[in-house]
């Protein structure tokens, strides 16, 4: 699944990095901890978080994750969002909660896996 797909079928915002939606997905990361997504994450996969500094962008670099999303309806700072056009990987938002979110996730996952 393109994240572009996720973004129709979740109802997911756009923020910005819009020239990685053509990227592939492969599963998907659900943690606030930084430490503990840069340690874990795989790359391709999607990070959904409510951190909104620039340092998730930085960590999603380094994992060369295929998007981040924010919860709540959680807007970024403004240095996250240049971070994400920078490194071409979307920044999404939803107005789902997390645990909401990752269910949703989780069972298009399943059905496209």
């Amino acid at each position: 699944m393109k994240v572009s797909e996720l973004v129709e079928l979740l109802d997911l915002q756009v923020i910005s990095g819009e020239k990685g939606l053509d990227r592939e997905i492969s599963g998907a990361y659900v943690s606030d901890l930084l430490s503990d997504v840069m340690g874990n994450a795989l790359e391709d996969q999607v990070w959904i978080t409510l951190q909104v500094h620039q340092n998730v962008m930085a960590i999603a670099s380094l994992k060369d994750l295929a998007a981040v999303i924010l919860v709540k309806g959680l807007q970024p700072h403004q240095s996250t969002i240049a971070h994400s056009k920078e490194e071409q990987i979307p920044l999404l938002s939803s107005s789902d909660s997390t645990f909401d979110l990752s269910g949703k996730l989780y069972e298009l996952l399943k059905e496209k896996g």
